[in-house]
């Protein structure tokens, strides 16, 4: 079984406290087309989000 997860973009946001719901509604909406969303902190900048999006 091959569970290879591929990233297809990455893009760096302002950090919002509501971003996350906009990342959970995404995994949730679009899981069953194979697209995985993730949500981090820049460890450099604290003020920006590291938006990623995946395919698995």
């Amino acid at each position: 079984m091959n569970n290879k997860i591929e990233t297809l973009s990455t893009v760096k946001v302002q950090h919002s406290d509501d971003l996350y719901k906009i990342v959970d509604s995404l995994n949730r909406t679009l899981k069953e087309d194979d697209l995985m969303f993730g949500l981090a902190l820049d460890e450099e900048d604290h003020e920006k989000a590291i938006f990623t999006i995946y395919r698995t």
